[in-house]
């Protein structure tokens, strides 16, 4: 009985050791302060970024969860805490209210796009459309990319721009790409 037991905890510890190994193993990037895991699906990477805690509560708001964990893939443009902030006051708060899930929703799916698109592929597009790409959204509205020196923006229908500020963070389900500012569906 001693020698089983000792037999699973050796093959706990050897597991552990190479989960680690292999994150460890795995190309990272930093985003908040957290090294995001391609292994690890959308979601389980953005809970660990302290500048997205305003997106992870609004997917939590809006019931997105589970969709993000799924199989994907998913583009996603995820704001940061100070793309929030530049919202008029008490937006957000307004937002996360039940009552106003719908819109949340709207706002969020904006911000994702189906399939996997690296800058590669993004770029691929803007010069396919001669220097502007059209993008639909999962909510089904529309994105405008294009290149502006050696960065990567979007404007949205209302005609808000944004900036990438750090791209092709890759996720077992998609990628991610850090935007400064919120999008805004029509």
């Amino acid at each position: 009985m001693k020698k089983l037991f000792l037999s699973a905890v050796a093959i706990v510890a050897i597991a552990i050791a190479s989960n680690t190994s292999v994150q460890a193993q795995e190309k990272t990037k930093m985003v908040g302060g957290a090294a995001m895991y391609p292994s690890k699906d959308i979601v389980d990477n953005a809970v660990n970024s302290k500048d997205h805690t305003t997106l992870v509560a609004a997917v939590k708001a809006a019931g997105l969860v589970e969709t993000l964990k799924g199989a994907g893939p998913f583009t996603v443009f995820a704001p940061t805490n100070s793309a929030f902030a530049k919202l008029p006051a008490g937006t957000v708060e307004t937002l996360v209210k039940p009552e106003n899930k719908a819109t949340l929703t709207k706002i969020l799916t904006y911000h994702v796009v189906s399939g996997k698109l690296d800058s590669k592929a993004i770029a691929k597009a803007i010069k396919a459309g001669k220097g502007k790409a059209e993008l639909t959204t999962v909510e089904g509205g529309k994105l405008w990319a294009w290149m502006e020196g050696k960065k990567l923006m979007l404007k949205d229908e209302k005609g808000g721009m944004s900036t990438v500020t750090i791209a092709d963070v890759y996720q077992k389900n998609g990628v991610i790409h850090v935007i400064d500012t919120v999008l805004m569906p029509k």
